[in-house]
């Protein structure tokens, strides 16, 4: 058993914020999965295939090899501290969105903060113009991918394809159970939220046909949807496409769960924008992580980690995401997302 997944949880801890628990026992076996939209991690190579001028050392963001490097160490040492709070080892599985190509993510989990997790990668291109991708990390000593595969999302405007991210399928095992995940990021509000809004739906319709399709064969299959959604999770795509609910309890046979719908009612979320706080990046999960009756791992608890360092200080933009331009000025910040993440046990 791995040393730093293992941890003595105490119920004077467990009561702190954890969802959906009365009592446990002596010792929880927990791991953390999260996601991360990393905001334009770009090489310095001009790739004649995408739309990535901006991000070249002579383009308008003047990326060079020190910013990029920069850029590297930042988004590392962000990830490199994701619930160590809780579990030291850091995250068994993160989704990450707005990658460039495969490359980017092999040079991020070579950044000395991340270097000794030995990260592993699940990447494809997707046929997005500018070129950004989703992927996935994942500790090999916690999760082995059984499958992977990269879903579509056709979507059309004036009969034209709008060609945008994949949606990544990986399938895993973390020790005995069985993992379903989809990483998202789907299309963004440009051009208005209500002309837009379709194109999200199509994208829940993909995962909820994913999900239904597992359902029909293991009624407890453990699905996570995570992903950038720009999306609340109040919007038409969460609650009518994807059908999710904000309450363990009324979590049906084919029912999703979202933990973070009760956030976003508080108040909180992972982006700002005009003043105003929206929760795009999110987490959700099938029955099979909220049966308690059932073996292997459920869900604990869901969290936004905005940890200071990750805060703009000051200026027009203060209390927002620290990214890593203001408009085309270079802040040397880190994303204008927050990362969320939930953590998953079992009892020993």
């Amino acid at each position: 058993m791995s040393k730093y997944l293992l941890l003595l949880c105490f119920c004077s801890f467990m009561a702190q914020g954890l969802s959906g628990q009365t009592t446990v026992s002596n010792k929880l076996k927990i791991a953390s999965i999260g996601f991360y939209n990393l905001e334009n991690l770009y090489d310095t190579d001009n790739d004649t295939l995408i739309d990535d001028e901006e991000f070249l050392p002579e383009g308008l963001r003047a990326w060079t090899p020190e910013r990029y490097k920069e850029k590297l160490s930042n988004m590392a040492y962000a990830i490199s501290q994701i619930g160590i709070d809780d579990v030291p080892g850091g995250l068994s599985v993160l989704g990450v969105s707005e990658v460039e190509n495969r490359r980017v993510m092999q040079d991020l989990t070579k950044d000395p903060a991340l270097k000794a997790r030995n990260y592993k990668i699940v990447h494809f291109d997707s046929p997005d113009k500018r070129g950004v991708d989703v992927g996935l990390l994942y500790n090999p000593t916690h999760f082995t991918p059984l499958h992977a595969s990269a879903l579509p999302l056709m979507i059309y405007r004036d009969g034209s394809r709008v060609f945008t991210r994949d949606i990544l399928y990986v399938k895993g095992l973390i020790d005995d159970d069985t993992l379903h995940i989809m990483v998202n990021h789907w299309p963004s509000r440009r051009g208005g939220e209500a002309r837009t809004e379709p194109f999200r739906n199509e994208a829940a319709k993909v995962c909820r046909k994913v999900i239904d399709s597992l359902l029909a064969v293991n009624i407890e299959s453990k699905v996570i949807v995570m992903g950038d959604l720009n999306d609340d999770p109040t919007n038409v795509s969460m609650k009518s496409y994807l059908r999710c609910v904000d309450n363990v309890g009324d979590v049906k046979k084919t029912g999703v769960f979202n933990p973070f719908e009760d956030m976003h009612r508080r108040g909180q979320g992972s982006l700002a924008y005009q003043d105003a706080w929206s929760l795009f990046d999110q987490i959700v999960i099938t029955r099979g992580l909220v049966n308690k009756e059932k073996t292997g791992y459920t869900f604990m608890k869901a969290k936004i980690f905005n940890k200071q360092f990750l805060i703009q200080s000051s200026g027009q933009y203060k209390g927002y995401g620290f990214r890593t331009f203001s408009g085309e000025t270079y802040q040397g910040g880190y994303s204008d997302h927050f990362p969320t993440y939930i953590y998953l046990s079992k009892k020993l």
